[in-house]
């Protein structure tokens, strides 16, 4: 079981690259959650992709020479916190297997020990108490395969949203199933992928809920290409935008 530091004062906040590209928004409400815990937020701009990519399509040489210039970006001893539970999952777990017997090996370890998912470090080291501002609503939340089974996101974003006072929390059929992204799968494997999320999609969309959250912009992506493709008004948050936006007072 992993033990949890105090709170502290300063963190790193490491955005993913698909946050980066497509909705540095989410970014931004991370950063405005963060400080609104009193944490001052760095963001380093040269940091790029974890690895990940590489590393599950069996390019482990490349995989290590990513994972070196990301751990060269962070050398104070804050917490680097991810907002993508695969990511985190990449740099916490993974980090020390492509470094193992390593001369940096004692150096990859310890980077790895700063790495939390943003829910997990709210929940688990700032221990937030969120206060519902908004309207009631319903949402219906995907956590990604990896983020699920490495960082126990789903635990973590499910504690969250259950401190919403207006926020119905559905649950999807076959909740913990794969949507069928993953990567550089959904490329070598198109019609299985296909096939996969239009499962999602459909379990996603018998709950009839107001909102579609997650903490993967990944498997978004994913999931919110096979609804416009579908012709359906879901659209799919960060959940770091959806708690910002639930959680500030709204100006009469």
């Amino acid at each position: 079981m992993r033990i949890y530091p105090p709170k502290p004062s300063t963190v790193y906040l490491y955005a993913t690259c698909l946050v980066d590209v497509f909705d540095p928004d989410a970014g931004l409400d991370a950063i405005t959650l963060l400080e609104q815990q009193g944490i001052n937020v760095i963001f380093v701009e040269k940091q790029t992709c974890c690895g990940q990519p590489a590393y599950t399509s069996g390019y482990t040489k490349e995989a290590k020479h990513v994972a070196q210039s990301q751990i060269d970006l962070f050398p104070d001893p804050f917490p680097i916190i991810v907002l993508s539970g695969s990511c985190g999952g990449m740099m916490h777990h993974h980090y020390p297997k492509l470094f193992k017997g390593d001369r940096q090996e004692a150096k990859v370890q310890a980077f790895c020990d700063r790495v939390f998912e943003l829910t997990e470090f709210l929940v688990n080291v700032c221990r937030v108490k969120l206060t519902d501002q908004g309207q009631p609503t319903s949402v219906v939340m995907h956590t990604s395969c990896a983020a699920r089974r490495e960082m126990n996101v789903h635990t973590t974003s499910t504690e969250l949203l259950s401190q919403l006072s207006n926020v119905e929390l559905r649950v999807q059929d076959y909740e913990s199933e794969c949507c069928g992204f993953g990567g550089s799968f959904s490329v070598r494997h198109p019609d299985i992928s296909q096939a996969m999320v239009e499962d999602k999609t459909r379990h996603i969309s018998n709950t009839q809920s107001d909102i579609l959250v997650s903490a993967d912009w990944g498997c978004l992506l994913n999931i919110n290409g096979a609804f416009e493709y579908q012709q359906k008004p879901i659209i799919g948050r960060h959940l770091a935008s959806f708690l910002l936006e639930r959680t500030q007072e709204v100006n009469s």
